[in-house]
């Protein structure tokens, strides 16, 4: 098996000394770093960039650089993405967010870890599991998720928000670590 098979198989790889893993993050790098030095008028070039690095958008979507990400082929976005200033997407597994999702900046979507033990994780090996988020969901400003959540639909997470458990569908959560608050009671069937 290979570390990339690994990777995506959720178990154990390593990330630091696999050639074709290291050429595919600079690769993404380098995509990113063009990105972030587009002018921020040249719309056409933003998205045919983020459209050569993400592996799938769907048509309407507004990603403002700063914006960095491991893979890029991990990530899938829905209709009506919206990601500010300074975003960062640790895809070594996959990231998958619904339609209608806007994300506050300086927020991170963290799919990779390092085991406890010091020992493998001195040999650089990690573990990614994947991250979702639903549908009609806002993430507030410095917010972090870690490997393996799952966000539901209709919801709101607040700033600064350590997000290490799924959050259930219509729920409002926050905190750190976040636990859901209440049930968002703004959420509405759209006519």
């Amino acid at each position: 098996m290979t570390e990339k098979e690994k990777m995506l198989a959720g178990i154990l790889y390593d990330a630091n000394n696999d050639k074709n893993l290291l050429k595919e993050r600079m690769l993404c790098k380098d995509i990113c770093f063009e990105y972030n030095n587009v002018k921020p008028s040249d719309t056409k070039t933003q998205e045919l960039l983020i459209k050569k690095l993400l592996g799938k958008t769907k048509d309407n979507f507004s990603i403002l650089a700063p914006f960095w990400c491991d893979y890029g082929y991990n990530i899938e976005i829905g209709e009506n993405f919206f990601a500010n200033h300074n975003c960062v997407i640790l895809d070594c597994a996959k990231v998958t967010f619904g339609d209608n999702v806007f994300i506050a900046p300086d927020c991170g979507f963290y799919t990779a870890g390092h085991p406890l033990d010091y020992e493998r994780r001195n040999q650089g090996l990690e573990y990614a599991y994947p991250i979702t988020v639903g549908n009609n969901v806002w993430i507030g400003a410095g917010v972090r998720v870690m490997p393996g959540v799952t966000i539901g639909d209709n919801v709101v997470i607040g700033a600064g928000s350590v997000v290490t458990k799924d959050i259930p569908s219509n729920k409002i959560a926050y905190g750190n670590p976040c636990k859901v608050v209440k049930d968002n009671k703004y959420v509405k069937k759209v006519l």
